[in-house]
């Protein structure tokens, strides 16, 4: 039996939509901090457009991306490798894939198919191109618009990591919607990201645990082939994150200090993590969070820096020392971590990337994004915001990520996939904070 919010999206042709007038050509530069998430975020906003037909929309859609594209010219390019071996842009100029899709149905689908949780659905409305291999076949960014019965249409984006951090995309969308209602851009794009090079000759003076290749003593990788990836949200409002905070000062004798809704989720949900997924005690597991280190930098990075302005931060410890431990030991432990994040620690970063070319490796890690202060739900093209906007899926299966709850800015609404026999465990933990 079919399950009731099964749905079938036809798609037309892709077009290419490239800027309205000539932009420059060549190799575009990626720093490394632009390396080292090599994947596509997928989100998508569902529009009730009363004001106009869905056409109407498409069109404008179109030609505003059109003319947004001539001030961000290398999204209209491909992702390549330059002569150093490292990621860069072609700017070809060649523009953004968009596709016009129709569904079988309205939108109660779909909102039935994210009650669920059901991602395979959802994935529907994000065009995927065709027998890509890898990140470089993919442009940096697809566009697809997708037509309900009920006359709204949902606008489903892919964009490549490479290309923005969640900043920078938040900001090349609110320029997007600038344009299509006619206003002039608030905030221009910095484009020039030669201003994050790396030293020259390269100083790694910081330990860099991020990178470190940590092997799978327990199975885990096992455990995801084997079984369904299960994915929940789990909504935190103040008073829960409240009684976090109060529980990890509360157990920690020796210093009674502050912690903030960042260290003490995170801490939280490391530990919580650790268990459900039934780590040998002795396994090594890393945490690894990406730091927004725009005013961190030293000069900071320009107002509009239009790249990734994040860096990733780690810390490596075992699986017993998590979970054997009150809730202060891991929120001590990232606490430590984010306070490390400075001007010094980040160009060790990018200097590490460097000499060594590597990635951050994601045996045994949790990756935890933050979204909680993206206001992606505020997209107005001129015919109102969304009726609701959600991340597709994970940018990957170790990935936690903390969305804001619509305009509650004061709660995180916290988003990840386990195998199924690890979310039963992660629930019931998630119980008894929650409750």
């Amino acid at each position: 039996m079919a399950d009731s919010f099964e749905f079938i999206v036809t798609r037309k042709n892709p077009v290419l939509v490239p800027p309205m007038s000539e932009t420059p050509k060549g190799l575009y530069y990626l720093s490394n901090l632009d390396q080292n998430i090599a994947i596509i975020v997928k989100t998508l906003y569902y529009f009730k457009s009363e004001s106009r037909t869905n056409q109407e929309s498409y069109n404008v859609i179109k030609k505003s991306l059109s003319e947004v594209l001539v001030h961000y010219y290398p999204v209209a390019g491909r992702l390549t490798i330059n002569p150093e071996g490292k990621i860069a842009v072609n700017c070809t100029g060649e523009g953004v894939v968009v596709v016009e899709a129709e569904a079988d149905c309205g939108i109660e689908k779909v909102k039935m198919a994210i009650s669920e949780n059901r991602m395979e659905m959802l994935e529907k409305l994000v065009y995927d191109v065709p027998d890509a291999r890898n990140i470089l076949e993919i442009p940096p960014v697809v566009v697809q618009a997708t037509n309900f019965k009920c006359g709204g249409f949902v606008l489903g984006l892919g964009m490549s990591h490479n290309m923005f951090d969640g900043v920078a995309a938040m900001e090349f969308l609110n320029s997007w919607c600038e344009t299509a209602k006619g206003l002039p851009l608030s905030l221009p794009p910095f484009l020039d990201r030669t201003i994050l090079r790396p030293r020259n000759p390269p100083k790694i003076e910081f330990p860099h645990n991020e990178f470190d290749d940590i092997e799978d003593i327990s199975g885990t990788g096992k455990l995801y082939d084997e079984e369904k990836l299960v994915y929940k949200s789990f909504l935190f409002e103040p008073e829960k994150i409240d009684k976090l905070k109060s529980m990890a000062m509360e157990e920690d004798n020796n210093n009674n200090n502050k912690v903030s809704t960042f260290q003490a989720l995170t801490g939280f949900l490391w530990k919580s993590r650790c268990e459900a997924l039934r780590f040998k005690p002795d396994q090594r597991v890393k945490l690894l969070f990406a730091a927004d280190g725009r005013s961190r930098f030293v000069p900071r990075l320009p107002e509009g820096y239009s790249g990734n302005g994040i860096v990733l931060t780690g810390l490596v410890t075992s699986s017993g020392e998590i979970v054997g431990n009150p809730l202060f030991h891991s929120v001590g432990l990232v606490k430590s971590v984010v306070e490390l994040v400075t001007d010094g620690f980040m160009r060790s970063a990018m200097d590490y990337f460097e000499v060594n070319r590597t990635r951050p490796s994601m045996n045994a890690t949790l990756c935890i994004t933050s979204w909680s202060k993206l206001t992606l739900h505020k997209q107005d093209f001129g015919w109102g915001e969304p009726v609701f906007s959600i991340p597709v899926g994970l940018p990957g299966k170790e990935v936690i990520l903390f969305l804001p709850s619509g305009n509650d800015m004061k709660s995180i609404n916290v988003f990840l996939g386990l195998p199924a026999s690890a979310m039963q465990v992660f629930e019931e933990l998630m119980k008894k904070i929650l409750k």
